[in-house]
């Protein structure tokens, strides 16, 4: 096809220029909110705006309500948010539970579907902890896709408009106090832990259809094998590296493969419950119970046992079971589960300060708009200024429990409480 030269308009010139501002200005604040802890997986948004002070009954947004019970956090892709909740099966016996993921329209609020995509009988391998839920594992998208995960009740995907598109019933294991650990996207894999009480691995199944492509054992010789990590996925040296935390041991394997690359040993830990995060060359991990937690500060470029020659620093102070660290700039953050926020340098695990917050948490902290979010158990939001002296910006009450962690889109935060889902609108100039 022969192409047409129009002559230069000087006036659609400027108009076109300012349209793609505005386009690139909207881009930035829209970010989309793919997985748990967003498109990083590490809890960092390029939000230039973000609510500072809100409260239940004065905010702008709005505020549903979500039926049963899910701590799976909220993803946004696109306007679209997805989710996932637990509701008492109808006509089913005590303790029987439908497993749904929904859809619901990130401006509005207003559900788009809601869809049952398994039933999940009471008995053998159901028991959850008390501040965990049958609908924990936080939902991840490829822009495709929709893929959901409960445990060895299941793992499926659906389509943007709710269609299931294929379901995988095969895993078994049995996950102690339920399903924590949320699935990672690598290349065509949706991947994730199965660290059970009785049999320990890490899986790999095909995006497309379902089907398990590998499946990694845990290293033997370990008391209580059950954990609830999220994997990182990180590129080294060219090569992507799927780093995931399992009791007495975090594992780097080959994300094409499942064989592994490293690991180091921290004996005697188990239930481990935070995400890791990567900066300068270097992977952060925590612990887990059942001795105090420690964090461990460690280089990715081994191979084999590095447990005495990859661990850059490590600390044992005030260092959660529950909620994910996050690295901002040249600092690492923490908030330890009784309320204790401290701030180290990344590259050798100085103490800058530490902070009493008040309460416990169990979300982890995300950044955005210059400005660090901590979410307490009770609802509580407390924002500081990221930086090596302690500033504290604002402290927000929801006045309801909550244990899923935010999500960022459109210059708003989205809240999962107890029974409600929120969107908290910056304000004004902030």
């Amino acid at each position: 096809m022969k192409s047409i030269s129009l002559p230069p308009n000087p006036r659609f010139a400027v108009f076109l220029a300012a349209a793609l501002v505005i386009f690139l200005i909207h881009a930035a604040a829209a970010q989309d909110w793919t997985e748990f802890r967003g498109s990083t997986g590490q809890g960092l948004s390029t939000a230039k705006r973000l609510p500072l002070h809100w409260d239940p009954s004065s905010f702008s947004g709005w505020e549903v309500e979500i039926a049963g019970k899910g701590w799976s956090s909220p993803i946004v892709y696109q306007g679209r948010l997805y989710l996932t909740a637990a509701l008492p099966l109808e006509d089913g016996d005590v303790g029987d539970q439908s497993l749904r993921a929904m859809c619901l329209d990130a401006k509005t609020g207003i559900t788009v579907w809601d869809v049952e995509v398994f039933q999940q009988i009471q008995g053998e391998k159901t028991r959850i902890h008390a501040k965990n839920s049958h609908a924990s594992a936080t939902p991840i998208t490829d822009g495709k896709r929709i893929y959901v995960h409960f445990g060895p009740q299941g793992t499926a995907a659906l389509g943007l408009d709710g269609r299931l598109l294929w379901t995988n019933q095969t895993l078994e294991y049995d996950p102690q106090h339920g399903t924590g650990s949320s699935p990672i996207l690598s290349g065509d894999l949706v991947i994730f832990n199965c660290d059970g009480a009785d049999v320990a691995f890490v899986t790999a199944l095909d995006q497309a259809t379902g089907k398990e492509r590998w499946r990694t054992m845990r290293p033997g010789g370990v008391n209580r094998t059950f954990s609830f990590s999220t994997p990182l996925e990180i590129e080294v040296n060219g090569k992507t590296q799927i780093v995931s935390p399992a009791s007495d041991i975090v594992c780097s394997y080959d994300a094409e493969t499942g064989k592994e690359i490293w690991h180091v040993r921290y004996p005697e830990h188990w239930s481990v419950v935070p995400r890791p995060v990567y900066s300068q060359g270097m992977v952060f991990v925590c612990t887990g119970y059942q001795r105090p937690a420690e964090l461990l500060a460690i280089r990715t470029d081994g191979k084999g046992d590095v447990t005495e020659t990859h661990v850059a620093w490590q600390t044992g102070a005030n260092v959660p079971y529950n909620p994910s660290p996050i690295v901002v700039g040249s600092e690492i953050y923490m908030v330890s589960d009784d309320g204790v926020a401290s701030c180290r340098d990344v590259l050798q695990g100085d103490l800058h300060w530490r902070k009493r917050l008040g309460g416990n948490y169990s979300a982890s902290p995300i950044y955005g708009a210059g400005r660090i979010y901590f979410q307490s158990e009770d609802g509580q939001c407390t924002v500081i200024q990221p930086g090596t002296e302690f500033r504290q910006l604002a402290k927000n009450e929801m006045g309801e429990r909550s244990l899923a962690s935010f999500a960022v889109w459109d210059d708003a935060l989205f809240i999962r409480t107890l029974s409600h889902l929120y969107r908290i609108n910056s304000e004004a100039g902030l």
